[in-house]
């Protein structure tokens, strides 16, 4: 949040472009963060509505718990499948920038973990767009600037500080017309992702440019299937959630911890019910038999046939 307000700061308020922020969030708690860049931006920032018509000159942000996608001349705010296990992700919103706009898009990628970004920078260039990443040695958490300058081939690589002067330029510059090639890969992409969940529609096969895989969904389960884009393992299954191998690593490795922590608590009980056994063991050990003589109990009661000082018959 604090790079994307900073960023936002160096905004002209008559800046030529579209500006489309996503930030992961929990899917629980509301985004401030539109209130946030209203207060420090000289562009209005807020949420969009589905369907909202995109102008120049402002900021739509991503709500928590649901993806921005870009459609010519409009934004599209719906409920599709996780990528890398959040919703918003960057990479659904970088892929329909580019299969919509091709070479008016400029892709940027801020401080942050992991390898989200990449795959979605990846496409910005292939469909002729220009990819911009804040320097990793700039970057409170590295990762996803680092990430994207290991896979993509990026345009300019600046700190925080330099970012605004850069990006008012670049939207400035003339963009030249040129041809598109384009990639079915794409378009099944985006499109998996408007598959919005009350309207329980069908997704799109990720069969006919992918191959199944060995592993499961960590979100539903079903199989997953391998995307290569260059040296990027990625993977994404018949309902649409789509991980990065690094990704997918990290969210196997959840289940394992709490399998492991699941182990730990189990040893702990089943130390505490032995002692609780043996301890029950050794009170029954320590009790008499059944048909034992109570203690003092011998000679407490009979009976006889002798009689008494008067011959009378006595009993006790």
């Amino acid at each position: 949040m604090e790079a994307l307000t900073a960023l936002a700061k160096q905004l002209p308020r008559d800046l030529a472009a579209c500006v489309l922020l996503v930030l992961h969030v929990p899917a629980q708690h509301r985004s401030y963060l539109p209130d946030i860049l209203s207060c420090s931006s000289p562009l209005p920032a807020h949420h969009p509505r589905d369907g909202e018509p995109l102008e120049p000159g402002r900021i739509y942000v991503a709500p928590n718990d649901r993806h921005l996608l870009v459609e010519p001349g409009r934004v599209r705010v719906l409920k599709g499948p996780k990528e890398n296990g959040h919703r918003p992700a960057v990479d659904p919103l970088f892929r329909s920038a580019a299969s919509t706009h091709g070479p008016r898009v400029v892709g940027v990628v801020l401080t942050g973990a992991l390898d989200c970004g990449t795959s979605g920078l990846m496409a910005v260039k292939r469909e002729g767009g220009l990819a911009v990443v804040q320097d990793p040695r700039d970057a409170l958490c590295p990762g996803m600037p680092r990430s994207a300058l290991e896979y993509v081939a990026v345009d300019h690589c600046v700190p925080l500080e330099a970012m605004g002067t850069l990006l008012t330029r670049l939207v400035d510059t003339p963009v030249a017309r040129r041809s598109r090639k384009r990639s079915r890969q794409l378009e099944t992409e985006v499109k998996v992702m408007k598959v919005d969940i009350p309207s329980m529609d069908d997704p799109p096969s990720p069969m006919e440019y992918a191959k199944p895989s060995y592993y499961g969904c960590p979100d539903c389960g079903g199989v997953l299937f391998e995307l290569e884009e260059g040296t990027l393992l990625r993977f994404r299954c018949r309902t649409g959630h789509a991980y990065t191998a690094e990704a997918l690593a990290g969210s196997q490795q959840n289940p394992l911890d709490g399998a492991l922590w699941a182990a730990l608590r189990f040893e702990e009980r089943a130390r505490t019910a032995e002692a609780q056994v043996e301890l029950l063991r050794q009170a029954v050990l320590a009790a008499p038999p059944p048909d034992a003589p109570s203690a003092g109990s011998e000679g407490s009661s009979g009976s006889g046939d002798s009689g008494g000082p008067d011959g009378s018959e006595q009993t006790g």
